[in-house]
């Protein structure tokens, strides 16, 4: 009989190892499913951080920006450090043309922080490049956007290039439907 005892014994400590290890298998498992969940919220804080901090940086950016071209606006002395046109400028049209710069490149932040899509960039430029002043700015900057490739902002660029092509194709004064938006 002890051998029988001995049988039915071995096979209840089998049994309850087995159902130990599944259960720390569970258990283990548990464990992890908790440290990826915890490590996917921590992963999803720091982009949203990061993408926050980006948005920070290209504010800060866009403000020292207006800052120094505000200081060359009100300033000639300062505005003709910032010449760098192929043709010859007057103070006057050196002024717009620093203005045009403060109207597409704040257009152009407001696309990058995702205040408007790239539709809508593209409507609102289409209503901007109708004024002869910030046309005749985008063709004598044209020089400075060549040597920013592969970028967004030289993609955008080209976006705008193509549509003032197609603004001075058309065959119609409705300048407001003239081109097809990107695609996004």
């Amino acid at each position: 009989m002890a051998t029988q005892n001995f049988g039915k014994r071995g096979l209840s400590y089998a049994m309850t190892a087995g159902l130990g290890a599944v259960a720390g298998a569970l258990a283990t498992l548990a464990v992890q499913r908790h440290a990826l969940e915890s490590l996917r919220i921590r992963l999803e804080y720091l982009e949203q951080h990061a993408h926050s901090q980006q948005h920070t940086d290209l504010a800060n950016q866009q403000r020292q920006h207006w800052e120094l071209l505000s200081k060359a606006i009100d300033d000639p002395d300062l505005a003709e450090v910032l010449d760098l046109y192929e043709e010859s400028v007057s103070p006057k049209r050196r002024r717009q043309y620093l203005f045009a710069n403060v109207l597409y490149t704040n257009l152009l932040f407001y696309y990058r922080i995702g205040n408007i899509s790239r539709e809508e960039f593209f409507g609102l430029a289409r209503g901007m490049f109708q004024n002869p002043i910030v046309r005749e700015y985008w063709y004598a900057t044209q020089p400075h956007r060549a040597s920013i490739a592969d970028s967004e902002e030289a993609e955008i660029g080209l976006m705008v290039d193509d549509l003032l092509r197609q603004l001075e194709e058309a065959d119609t004064e409705q300048w407001w439907v003239v081109g097809e938006p990107p695609d996004q």
